[in-house]
């Protein structure tokens, strides 16, 4: 009997019309695929992108100088010098992060206490030279303030699951 059958599958093309009538019933569907540089789709609020320090509402940076990220970055592409400051308390005088390096694992954001660190949603950061992708502490504060209000909404989106 299955001999019979697969002949008879074989002579009619069965698999053949199945996928004419699948490509028919998508044919009349609209269009899933984005125009990506005009059109860009959702990200999710724990999204790990590029790098960004952030500043409380005074504007003031938030990082302790604690280098906790330090210590967990898995592929060490993290640098932190700090000193103590006239009022007693720390504050980092540098804070490289090597992007050639970095998996973005999360880890460092994880592990810092007061979110100062933190993986920010912009994925589109190419660049042409390996030299700027050496992150120094200006260029992580002007991404920290470039993206504070979409980090701002992602923390608090992500705050419920952490």
């Amino acid at each position: 009997m299955s001999f019979l059958d697969q002949t008879a599958r074989s002579f009619l093309m069965i698999e053949l019309v199945k996928g004419f009538a699948l490509t028919l019933k998508y044919m009349f569907k609209p269009k899933v695929t984005i125009n990506y540089p005009f059109e860009k789709g959702p990200i999710s609020p724990r999204f790990r992108g590029e790098h960004a320090l952030r500043r409380y509402p005074n504007g003031e940076e938030r990082c302790i100088a604690c280098k906790l990220c330090e210590a967990i970055c898995p592929a060490q592409a993290i640098t932190i010098e700090a000193e103590p400051r006239d009022d007693g308390s720390r504050r980092t005088t540098r804070y490289d992060i090597d992007m050639t390096k970095c998996i973005y694992c999360g880890l460092c954001a994880e592990a810092c206490p007061v979110d100062a660190i933190v993986e920010g949603p912009n994925f589109e950061f190419a660049t042409e030279t390996r030299e700027e992708l050496y992150y120094n502490k200006q260029k992580l504060l002007d991404n920290g303030d470039r993206w504070e209000a979409q980090i701002a909404a992602n923390l608090e989106a992500d705050a419920p699951y952490r």
